[in-house]
């Protein structure tokens, strides 16, 4: 059972944050193990599973990344962290001048090759952002193509490609 049956929501990139909470406190109060103290083992295992399950659901489908990260894993588009597919040559193309940067900044640090580089990640990860959205918006389990997925699994390579690179990009920053 996916997390989004568990819910009894449709599979999305979008949830309805407000149903998504109501569902997950409606959950909490059925399987709670707390208030099955003085049902059967069986029963009090089944109740663990249960709210354990809801609790990762919840964690998951309540974060944008991780729900996307967990659509493209149901559609079987990632799994394997060591298989990963890869990304497109024109984003690692635009990559090279920021990958230059952050290995000058490794030999010889400069505020203004610093604060260049930080505003060329942050540039890139608001352009994907916008451009992906009316995507993440519009794509439903019933009426979207494998084309679109394709391309929110492409976003989401991308969008932890620039992470990495803004994780490493934090150990240069001025104290």
């Amino acid at each position: 059972m996916s997390y989004f049956e568990f819910f009894g929501l449709p599979i999305s990139f979008q949830v309805d944050k407000a149903e998504l909470q109501r569902r997950f406190y409606q959950n909490s109060r059925q399987y709670h193990p707390d208030f099955h103290t003085l049902a059967g083992e069986a029963e009090q295992n089944e109740m663990l599973e249960l709210s354990t399950l809801n609790n990762r659901a919840w964690k998951t489908l309540s974060d944008p990344d991780q729900r996307i990260r967990y659509v493209l894993e149901i559609k079987g588009l990632l799994g394997d962290e060591t298989v990963q597919p890869a990304l497109p040559q024109d984003f690692l193309m635009d990559m090279m001048d920021i990958n230059e940067g952050l290995m000058e900044l490794e030999f010889d640090f400069n505020t203004a090759q610093f604060e260049a580089t930080r505003q060329a990640v942050a540039t890139l990860e608001h352009e994907l952002e916008n451009g992906i959205q009316p995507l993440l918006q519009a794509w439903s389990d019933t009426e979207g193509t494998d084309d679109q997925l394709l391309r929110v699994r492409d976003f989401y390579l991308k969008k932890r490609y620039l992470l990495r690179i803004r994780e490493n990009l934090s150990k240069f920053a001025p104290a």
